[in-house]
């Protein structure tokens, strides 16, 4: 099967509204035109809006129904505007992604205090401000939901060069379990994807700005090449759909074996 194609039937989300934080670029766009394409009305909320409409145009050419936020994910205050202009537009959420990030390489003993709260507060704030104001709407209603949180291998290992996204991204991970508990008995299931590296992201000039880090970064993939975008909106979808109606708590690896290749010999 092409890796652009979509994995799941058609109108797998059909009638169903999806929020897609950082949904204006990389992973985040991806995965709002995989759902789109599936029947989904999709939210996408970020800082830049020219991203976010942008992405709004697009699916909207497909037939599909889309709404662009504007917003930061540190503010609770925005969230909680978020998600009314969702219900607002949709009448309801059946779906958060929370793929909203940032990151930069810095040695950990050159990390200012502004670029540690900057990317934590994105990652590990944003991603609870949302999945709690979410949730407690779900649990008021009594409606199921499902939640994916995009993270990162390193979150179980070790980021070098990173240690302000290692250190949240494994706040995530943490969260993903702990909420995957508190609410199962809701009908809410949490996940998360810990994708390994993928070209043409937002993140990637930043991760290997140069082509001799590039290929250093390939050498390290056993398979042989990088990921795509789509690759990981198929997972997060086929984490989101019936299929995946008994998975919760889980971490997906979407990385090619990458993490796994020490290369100690």
């Amino acid at each position: 099967m092409a890796r652009d194609s979509h994995m799941l039937p058609d109108g797998t989300f059909a009638g169903q509204t999806a929020i897609v934080t950082g949904g204006g670029t990389g992973l985040g766009r991806a995965i709002a035109l995989e759902l789109a394409a599936l029947g989904a009305n999709v939210v996408v909320a970020s800082r830049k809006l020219e991203n976010l409409e942008a992405v709004v145009k697009e699916i909207e050419a497909q037939g599909g129904q889309a709404l662009a936020v504007p917003m930061d994910v540190r503010d609770p205050d925005q969230v909680a505007r978020t998600l009314q202009a969702t219900l607002d537009r949709f009448g309801a959420v059946h779906h958060l992604v929370n793929n909203a990030a940032g990151n930069f390489i810095c040695p950990a003993e050159k990390l200012s205090v502004g670029g540690w709260r900057a990317v934590v507060g994105i990652v590990l704030d944003g991603t609870f401000y949302f999945s709690q104001a979410v949730g407690r709407h779900w649990i008021e209603r009594g409606q199921p939901g499902t939640i994916t949180n995009i993270i990162a291998t390193y979150a179980w290992g070790a980021g070098p060069g990173v240690v302000h996204s290692a250190s949240a991204k494994a706040g995530v991970l943490a969260m993903t379990r702990t909420l995957a508990v508190e609410w199962g008995r809701h009908g809410i299931r949490v996940n998360a994807i810990a994708p390994g590296p993928v070209d043409g992201t937002g993140a990637a000039p930043q991760l290997w700005p140069t082509e001799e880090a590039r290929q250093r970064v390939l050498a390290g993939i056993p398979l042989g090449r990088f990921g795509e975008a789509s690759e990981i909106a198929h997972a997060a979808a086929y984490l989101m759909s019936p299929y995946g109606a008994f998975i919760s708590g889980e971490c997906l690896t979407v990385d090619g074996a990458n993490w796994l290749n020490r290369r100690m010999f």
